[in-house]
């Protein structure tokens, strides 16, 4: 049974940074891609941040871009999310999310939700002004 446990949010000051982990485990083979996704409070979840392991591949939402950054550590099943420069518009629940089978193939480098087949519980970040 594929788990997936996010930690590492928190309360933090706008400007500041954080990093999320997302620990992998149950599964065999290397995944097809796993990502990041965001949910604030009253709003729809929402695309943060995806990587493809087999190419390295990376994918940021434009409201990320330039201040996230994705990373896997492949060795140690584990993905993280490196944020800088948050601002209160961040607030969100993170969750991390993958698709391991290795055959499937995405037309968009943006992940469509519904492919991803296993989900964390969520990490709560809170970024104060």
């Amino acid at each position: 049974q594929v788990q997936l446990v996010e930690s590492g949010g928190c309360s933090v000051q706008a400007g500041g940074s954080l990093r999320l982990s997302c620990s992998a485990s149950g599964y065999t083979y290397s995944t097809y891609c796993m990502a990041w996704f965001r949910q604030a409070p009253g709003k729809e979840r929402e695309g943060g941040a995806a990587i493809y392991s087999s190419s390295g591949t990376t994918y940021y939402a434009d409201s990320v871009k330039g201040r996230f950054t994705i990373s896997q550590d492949n060795a140690n099943n584990t993905l993280y999310l490196q944020m800088s420069n948050l601002k209160p518009e961040d607030t969100a629940i993170y969750y991390c999310a993958a698709d391991v089978d290795p055959a499937d193939y995405y037309s968009d480098a943006d992940p469509p939700q519904a492919d991803l087949g296993y989900w964390g519980q969520g990490t709560q970040v809170t970024v104060s002004s």
